[in-house]
């Protein structure tokens, strides 16, 4: 049965951060996402958490200066020891928030890179991915990529599947994997079903995310059949997360009717 995490930093929009726990708790949910935590007390985070009887599953390591348009930093040469220092915060977080992810965003290479220097980001990306990996499993942290579509983020290092999962193999770390979100897997590579039946059964994929295609609104509206992926996705024994990282299109509690739309998911 799938099991469905609120993104807090795209549902519930309509509260203030802190309050958005109460209102996904209220609608049912028992895991939540978000983007980042590091603007709050992991104490604070921790009671909201535990006031609503809410489990945290996901969220990113530090990206660089998000604000001024950096989409991670783990793949940019140069950056290295802030990359190490943003990993050892994340598991800090981590740790008081009892979350078992992490995502490491990889960042944004520069149009018309040749292709020797961008083997210098993969390379970069490789060796920063194995000390976060080596790092977390200390800590039992599961740290994970992911593909991320360019339309929506132009110049990002990794968008392919493919991409993401020879990284991890090459890496060989059992706790690297694979964020698999379908809303960027359908833009840049479509043909979901077969995605799903190549990568889930291999254990690379430690958490999966939805969300309507193209407008990135509720999960039902758009070009995803989420009946038949929600049923495949059992299918194959998927026993993760499912992250609703979608912005609502008008109002988060009155757009979750898609939850009715999959046998055995309970509103």
């Amino acid at each position: 049965m799938p099991r469905f995490a609120a993104n807090l930093s795209m549902m519930y929009t309509e509260h203030p951060f802190l309050d958005r726990f109460a209102a996904a708790s209220a609608d049912g949910f028992d895991a939540v996402e978000y983007l980042f935590p590091y603007e709050y007390d992991a104490a604070e985070l921790r009671r909201r958490l535990d006031g609503h009887g809410l489990r945290q599953v996901l969220f990113n390591a530090p990206p660089g200066a998000w604000d001024s348009g950096e989409r991670g930093i783990a793949a940019l040469p140069g950056r290295e020891a802030e990359t190490r220092s943003g990993i050892e915060q994340a598991l800090e977080y981590a740790a008081a928030l009892d979350c078992p992810r992490v995502h490491v965003m990889a960042g944004l290479v520069p149009q018309g890179v040749p292709s020797a220097e961008r083997a210098r980001y993969r390379d970069t990306y490789v060796a920063n991915l194995a000390r976060a990996a080596e790092r977390a499993a200390a800590a039992g942290v599961d740290i994970l990529i992911e593909p991320i579509n360019g339309r929506d983020m132009p110049g990002y290092f990794l968008t392919r599947q493919a991409e993401a999962h020879a990284v991890v193999r090459e890496v060989g770390a059992p706790n690297l994997k694979v964020q698999l979100d379908l809303y960027h897997c359908q833009i840049v590579e479509g043909d979901l079903t077969t995605t799903l039946r190549r990568d889930l059964p291999t254990g690379r994929v430690g958490h999966l995310q939805i969300a309507g295609v193209p407008d990135r609104h509720e999960p039902d509206g758009g070009e995803l059949n989420i009946r038949h992926l929600f049923g495949f996705i059992d299918e194959l024994g998927f026993d993760g997360w499912i992250g609703c990282e979608y912005r609502p299109r008008a109002g988060t509690s009155e757009g979750l009717g898609w939850r009715h739309d999959y046998r055995g998911v309970q509103a």
